[in-house]
């Protein structure tokens, strides 16, 4: 670590932070793979944990932990008004859901590919999209796809409805999420190793293409986003890097 980066870190408290532009998150302090990303506007907390070139993070909307590259420390500004979630009721949620699922048609007709890591576009992972078009409306979820089937209110298939979300996986764990449209049909963002790389549509049907029968294969369950997430307290962790 050069003396310059290191001054720069020594100089900074740890606390509420906000991001002035898009941010990528990492998931290690070598800074080499996405974990997730803030978009600008978006709250963080920095942490007293510093390696090399990199300074852990944590999200303030989704209490997601990762590391940030100390070059883009200069990005960040001292959160004059600390982060506050926004509490929903159901009914209201059902009524932000048409604005939910226009916000995923608006991103596909973009040029896109899946982003392992993805959240502010126009490139997402599956769990990125679902996170990003429902904070679009300023509800918001758990980052990866088996938090917010943890989070989200289980429901019977049979009983899907617009905007309810889609699991898949193994019997263990959701690795991906959909989000449902209406007559079995689902919107996601899925790689190129699963036929697709980017925003799609699918049917939940073994009479699919080959693309929708295989995540239909792996189907797991659905769940109902029922109100906003919100936040572990971060405060009164301020102290001197």
């Amino acid at each position: 670590m050069s003396l310059n980066l290191k001054s720069e870190i020594e100089n900074l408290e740890s606390g509420e932070y906000e991001c002035l532009t898009d941010l990528n998150i990492y998931d290690s302090p070598e800074c080499t793979r996405l974990a997730t990303q803030a978009q600008a506007g978006r709250h963080l907390w920095l942490t007293s944990n510093y390696q090399d070139v990199a300074v852990e993070v944590c999200l303030c909307e989704d209490d997601y932990p990762g590391w940030l590259s100390v070059a883009d420390l200069v990005f960040l500004q001292t959160a004059t008004v600390p982060y506050q979630a926004k509490s929903f009721s159901e009914s209201e949620i059902k009524k932000l859901l048409p604005e939910v699922i226009a916000f995923t048609h608006k991103a596909m007709q973009q040029p896109n590919y899946y982003l392992w890591g993805g959240t502010v576009g126009p490139n997402y992972d599956c769990s990125g999209l679902m996170q990003a078009a429902f904070r679009s409306v300023g509800i918001c979820l758990p980052r990866d796809a088996y938090q917010q089937e943890g989070f989200t209110q289980p429901i019977d298939l049979a009983l899907l409805q617009p905007g309810d979300l889609v699991f898949f996986g193994s019997p263990q764990k959701a690795t991906h999420v959909g989000l449902y449209l209406g007559d079995s049909f689902y919107i996601h963002s899925s790689g190129k190793d699963k036929g697709r790389n980017g925003i799609g549509i699918d049917i939940l049907s073994e009479q699919g293409d080959e693309v929708s029968r295989s995540y239909y294969q792996q189907l797991r369950g659905a769940g109902r986003v029922v109100k906003s997430y919100e936040p572990q307290s971060h405060r009164g962790l301020k102290e001197k890097i």
